[in-house]
């Protein structure tokens, strides 16, 4: 069996709960004598550990509870002092996307926040009711809930490792990685301290293990052709959030380029657009502040404040914008997780560049920028008389909530990368798997976020004002699933290395995964695949996808996007759907018109460009059949939609209106009746939009029995 391990094992009784009962089925199927321990450690007695996992963030937590769970030793290194990355450093704001694409343990980390705020105990500031009465009350479904407080997600995970007799080890820094030939054999820790494993797991945000292991791997951002995107690269036309809304001058002594350039700016726009560049989005801390006065820190003035710092901040007030520069989101207990808004605010834009190669010393430095950054901003906006004063008097009721971080004088000990470097694996996501232009079959975890980059540079425009450059915000038409081999260096560099942080994605696709519910699932899907590869004896590229899918389903994952049309399986006959058909040209994905088919369909964009699809249905007997072309209707579609069918030597062409409701059960119009075919026979229908006088959509071909 594929999971059989050729060496006698210890028998460990696993734990009857509702929890566990996913690993009975997994034993069954896999054909192990008992897996789901919670002592994974005490399981083997080989001097090597199976996993190491580098990285104690949301993805290397959950991926040392699965290895764990999966009955194999595991060691979870986390080179700072600070266990569970941003999920514990103030993002209480989940990114979800879509709650139903978040499965697995992912889930099962916020139906443990949900359970703890059914606890009357864990209401302080405020009420349950009143928490569910305000803004935040969307964050909360059926049994998860999105919205937390850092301390209650470090409990969480805390509690979760403990579980698994799991006790991650902090400030331990990767010095180097010794390998033979293609396989990771060790680290070694600053310290001193060598550790030897089997699979070698990368979950840092960084990704210091795959660079210390020679992987290949990118920085910044590619040029849109590269892969063939649009929202890739330099982004200046598009960047229309978060920006300047009026003309800023940029100059120290405002109106004199020869007084030099204010901190942080450019001299000139990044060239050119669309093209490739090493520069990073910008990173930032979110902040958790609250408005309670007994539990509130007024702002701190960082030492080596420089009012020079901020004196574009305060030119861009008095230019008229006046607009509160932050995006606080209600967590319980009257706190916020915050995080940046409009054209000047706790995004240090330009600073980050260094930040993904640089040394830890380096980096430190970095960050500790960063930190004296924001916290003059806050200041400033709170004390500077320049400031107007709906906007100082604002920011005088907020402060850092005093129950949270108190080891770091109340500011989050984990800065918000954003992106750092990202593997150059076995496949490379890019923007057409997150429009469901591409499809893959070994998708391990759903992303549901949009596409997404924070502004990159500042620089001073060709009309001499200040301008941002880089924020794409472009929603997506639905879940789209994550390559298996995202996660995995190409195999001549590491074959027993998985990356389910800095996945193998381009800058624009990455940030639409970069979410920490995806992360975890990430995190589990590679502690799963880990574990395959051991007892496969096999390296990670090898990895059995179908034993890969069925573990992690029957854990709870979510690796198909959901249906929200018809389901093709409920109507009669062949149905082939618009994810099957072949295409010529760009077709846009969407769900924006209601009475489709599967989890969406296509559109042309109303574009000239030539574009063709072509579906082919195979008929499942001999018989008498109906051909039918199923489509949403609206106002903006083409009245004369070319259709092309073919089958053997004959040829037909119809023309349909897509204005108008399909006739049959409001999805159908038929193209031919009454066809007799054998068993067998091929029949192609292309749909085109040659001639179109408005949008051509494509969604399904049906062959029906004849009635």
């Amino acid at each position: 069996m594929i999971l059989a391990d050729p060496v006698p094992r210890t028998c460990l009784t696993i734990s009857r709960s509702a929890r566990s009962l996913w690993l009975w089925a997994l034993c069954s199927f896999v054909g192990i004598a008992c897996l789901g321990c919670r002592g994974a450690s005490k399981v083997d007695d080989r001097p090597r550990t199976d996993v190491i996992i580098y990285g104690a963030t949301s993805a290397g937590i959950t991926a040392a509870i699965q290895v764990a769970a999966l009955g194999r030793s595991v060691v979870l290194l986390e080179p700072s002092d600070h266990l569970g990355g941003l999920t514990t450093g103030g993002l209480g704001a989940t990114d979800v996307g879509r709650s139903e694409a978040i499965g697995g343990l992912a889930r099962e980390f916020y139906r443990r926040v949900h359970r703890h705020y059914q606890r009357p105990e864990a209401w302080r500031q405020e009420t349950r009711e009143e928490f569910l009465e305000g803004p935040a009350r969307g964050t909360v479904l059926d049994d998860v809930q999105y919205s937390f407080e850092p301390h209650v997600a470090m409990q969480i995970y805390r509690d979760w490792l403990e579980e698994h007799d799991i006790r991650p080890r902090l400030g331990a820094t990767l010095a180097r990685v010794e390998k033979d030939g293609p396989r990771l054999t060790a680290i070694v820790l600053e310290s001193g301290e060598r550790l030897t494993g089997r699979v070698f797991i990368d979950a840092s945000y960084e990704g210091d293990l795959m660079a210390a292991a020679g992987v290949s791997y990118a920085v910044g951002r590619e040029p849109n052709a590269q892969y063939g995107e649009t929202l890739n690269g330099i982004q200046k036309e598009g960047a229309v959030k978060h920006q300047f809304v009026r003309g800023v001058d940029p100059f120290r002594v405002a109106g004199d380029p020869a007084s030099g350039l204010l901190p942080g700016l450019e001299a000139a726009p990044p060239e050119p657009e669309g093209g490739g560049d090493a520069g990073v989005q910008a990173y930032c801390f979110r902040m958790c502040t609250t408005d309670v006065p007994e539990n509130r820190v007024p702002w701190p003035k960082p030492e080596g404040y420089d009012p020079l710092d901020y004196e574009l901040l305060l030119r861009n007030f008095e230019a008229g914008d006046e607009r509160v520069p932050w995006s606080p989101r209600r967590m319980p207990n009257r706190k916020t997780d915050t995080n940046n808004n409009f054209a000047i605010s706790t995004d240090y834009i330009g600073q980050s560049f260094a930040y993904p190669d640089a040394s830890p010393s380096e980096r430190e430095r970095i960050v500790q920028e960063h930190l004296r950054y924001q916290m003059g901003l806050l200041w400033t906006l709170a004390n500077d008389p320049r400031v107007p004063e709906s906007v100082r008097s604002h920011f005088q009721t907020w402060g850092l909530a005093r129950d949270e971080f108190e080891a770091t004088n109340h500011w989050s000990p984990q800065i918000y990368v954003r992106e750092a470097r990202r593997l150059i694996g076995e496949m490379v996501m890019t923007e057409a798997n997150c429009l469901s232009q591409v499809t893959i079959t070994d998708s391990v975890a759903l992303g549901a976020y949009n596409m997404d980059s924070h502004h990159v540079h500042r620089y001073v425009s060709a009309d001499g004002f200040v301008r941002n450059e880089g924020d794409i915000q472009v929603g997506l038409p639905s879940p789209y699933g994550i390559s298996y081999r995202a996660l995995t260096p190409r195999r001549e560099e590491a074959e027993n290395l998985l990356v389910p942080v800095c996945v193998s994605a381009s800058h624009i696709a990455f940030g639409s995964i970069r979410m920490e519910p995806v992360f975890m699932e990430l995190g589990q899907a590679a502690g799963v695949a880990a574990v395959l590869a051991i007892r496969e004896s096999a390296p990670v590229q090898k990895v059995p996808i179908a034993v890969l899918q069925s573990v992690l389903e029957d854990a709870g994952a979510r690796l198909e996007p959901p249906i929200r049309g018809v389901k093709p399986d409920s109507l009669e006959g062949v149905v082939v759907d618009d994810d099957a058909a072949t295409l010529n040209g760009d077709w846009e994905v969407s769900m924006s018109t209601d009475g489709f088919i599967g989890r969406g369909y296509r559109h042309d964009g109303g574009s000239p460009e030539p574009k063709q699809a072509t579906f082919t249905v195979i008929a499942p007997e001999s018989g008498t059949f109906d051909l039918r072309l199923s489509y949403p209707p609206h106002g903006n579609r083409a009245s004369r939609v070319a259709v092309t069918i073919r089958s053997g030597d004959q040829v037909w062409t119809r023309h349909v209106d897509q204005k108008l409701e399909p006739p049959i059960d409001g999805l159908f119009v038929e193209l031919l009746k009454e066809m007799t075919l054998d068993a067998g026979a091929r029949i192609e229908v292309t749909v085109s939009n040659a001639d179109a006088d408005g949008y051509v959509v494509i969604d399904a071909v049906q062959l029906a029995p004849h009635r």
